[in-house]
């Protein structure tokens, strides 16, 4: 639809007027602005907008959604309106940094770091779950399709190893992502992701499996260095890319133009490659271990309390951008020898909630006859569905409130069951097509937690809202 220059004005109005406004940019679907005073937004004034299908503050960025297409023309009226320069999304988000605090930045880099591999690891994820229905027995008969057709058994092969490939080299991609955020160069940072990953290194999956029980060793300056392959390792990689970065950094301010390629790439990759092999990786390593260990305890012994507590809290861990954490969480344990995370099928069940809230929402709007939110609640359920919740999140279950309930609720119930049943899968795609992502063994029971979660949250929000209008009612009796 054609944008209205006065839709654009109210909106303006809304957000606290143009003075208000310190950087603007946008995406595919919504304005992304940074605001001097967040308190200053009008959200009442702004939700009766015709163009506006919602809005929501997110790691210091107020964002409001037009829709694809209409965005672009949106943002043209907005700048012209406002006098605000053109933004890149580094601009905003070097500007929106400014108002984070320590623990709000570290998050935010967690987030930088992992969040451009993620298409890696979710076609990964998928393909892995494309091989595992070629390979599982008692699918399509008692044989696995590979063996029922040999043919197939190659073909599954390659998908396994173009799968596998970016969970075996994940340190390179680590590296390369972290050299990006901490400013170092990346193509040194997918180098050494590559070195901790070298074939002369004694494979800790080897090792774990009795091949071997000795690690070799190099003999240096009166130290026994162990040569261990760091696949499938997050921390390692991170903290080693920090020192990297540091390092190149320093050298390239003090070395000459005219050996810098001589001197800077050589030296810092050494001086690290050393200082990761005797000191940062043992360490890193051990800091992973006691992560995995204890959420593994934590499952074993109470699988239906963690289940219970992350399914309860990661909705709102979303609205705080806190759940960037727990990516470097999952990749952890799908390189540990669980070879799976607890935490990812939560998180497909969580997202599967909030848009069965979203369309609860929608039976309540119909009710009510507001034809403007029964269609975002459509659409949006329709994407949390699909993985991407927030714009059920925040455009239909935060402002409606009980919407919200209803699917953390049910979030956490069906965590305590997936986590009693300790379900494991792999980082990959979201919501309902996330049972591909699941290690084949607990398909039955995912797929039964799936169908509660698109049932269960839409009718909690019904009766929910049923119920605050009868107490509504009651009150104002009395």
């Amino acid at each position: 639809m054609a944008v209205k220059r006065e839709d654009i004005r109210r909106i303006i109005d809304a957000i606290g007027g143009q003075d208000n406004v310190d950087a603007a940019t946008h995406c595919v679907t919504r304005l992304r602005l940074v605001l001097n005073d967040e308190s200053k937004v009008d959200k009442d004034a702004l939700d009766e907008i015709e163009l506006v299908k919602g809005s929501f503050a997110a790691n210091n960025q107020f964002q409001i959604v037009i829709g694809q297409g209409t965005v672009d023309e949106a943002y043209k009226i907005f700048q012209e309106e406002t006098g605000v320069e053109e933004s890149s999304k580094d601009d905003v988000k070097k500007a929106s940094e400014q108002k984070m605090n320590p623990f709000q930045r570290l998050i935010k880099l967690l987030g930088d770091v992992f969040i451009p591999i993620l298409p890696a690891i979710v076609t990964a994820g998928l393909l892995l779950g494309l091989n595992n229905v070629l390979t599982a027995k008692n699918l399509f008969g008692a044989q696995p399709l590979v063996e029922q057709y040999a043919w197939l058994a190659d073909f599954a092969n390659i998908i396994n190893v173009i799968a596998s490939t970016a969970f075996i080299f994940l340190p390179a991609l680590i590296g390369w992502s972290a050299m990006r955020v901490f400013g170092g160069s990346p193509i040194l940072g997918l180098v050494l992701g590559l070195i901790l990953l070298h074939p002369q290194l004694a494979s800790q999956y080897d090792l774990g499996g009795g091949k071997s029980s000795e690690i070799p060793v190099w003999h240096m300056f009166g130290l026994e260095i162990k040569q261990l392959n760091y696949q499938g390792q997050v921390l390692p990689i991170l903290f080693a890319t920090w020192v990297l970065s540091v390092i190149e950094k320093f050298l390239t301010k003090r070395v000459h133009d005219s050996i810098k390629m001589l001197v800077v790439g050589p030296v810092a990759l050494l001086i690290t490659g050393f200082l990761a092999f005797i000191v940062i990786g043992p360490l890193a390593l051990g800091l992973g271990t006691l992560i995995t260990d204890g959420i593994k305890a934590i499952f074993d012994s109470a699988g239906w309390l963690g289940g219970a507590v992350y399914g309860l809290f990661y909705a709102p861990l979303v609205i705080t951008g806190l759940h960037h954490m727990f990516l470097a969480v999952d990749f952890q344990l799908m390189g540990s020898p669980l070879g799976g995370t607890y935490l990812w099928p939560i998180v497909a069940i969580s997202n599967i909630c909030q848009g069965s809230a979203a369309f609860g929402a929608w039976l309540v709007y119909k009710k009510r006859k507001m034809a403007k939110e029964q269609g975002l609640a459509v659409t949006s359920g329709i994407s949390a569905f699909l993985g991407v919740t927030e714009p059920a999140m925040f455009g239909v279950n935060l402002p409606l409130k009980y919407p919200f309930f209803a699917a953390i609720i049910s979030s956490s119930l069906l965590g305590a069951f997936i986590g009693a049943n300790k379900v494991l899968g792999s980082v990959g795609v979201g919501g309902v097509p996330a049972i591909i992502s699941i290690q084949r063994e607990y398909w039955s029971v995912f797929g039964i937690a799936t169908l509660i979660a698109m049932v269960l949250p839409a009718i909690l929000t019904v009766v929910l809202s049923n119920f605050a209008q009868e107490k509504a009612k009651e009150m104002v009796k009395e």
